[in-house]
């Protein structure tokens, strides 16, 4: 059973830093090793969408999500998470270290 999930995460407030990041995420432009380790860690779908500098990612993932990736997957995403983070700034409550933060669903359509 697929679900769905949403994470959210903020950038540096800095237009050309937020066109990069952008660029860095263009059709064809992600590393194709990073693209086969989000697979290989459960996501079977993937959306990051952006209003000014903050970020909320839509994910549907496996029931066995997060799945741990070892080897070149895991060096390669390692590498892309170096590269993002001059990017990336941490929402305000987050743990230090934390980055892509899970989001709670309060409200359905469905459920009304």
């Amino acid at each position: 059973m697929t679900r769905r999930l949403c994470f959210a995460l903020d950038l540096v407030d800095d237009a050309d830093l937020i066109a990069e990041y952008e660029r860095a995420h263009a059709a064809g432009a992600v590393w194709p090793e990073v693209t086969a380790g989000i697979c290989a860690k459960g996501f079977e779908a993937m959306e990051i969408w952006r209003t000014g500098d903050r970020l909320l990612m839509i994910a549907e993932v496996s029931d066995d999500f997060p799945r741990a990736i070892e080897g070149e997957l895991a060096e390669v995403d390692a590498r892309w998470e170096v590269a993002m983070g001059r990017f990336q700034k941490a929402l305000p409550h987050a743990a230090p270290g934390e980055k892509w933060l899970p989001m709670t669903r309060i409200y359905s359509l469905d459920e009304q």
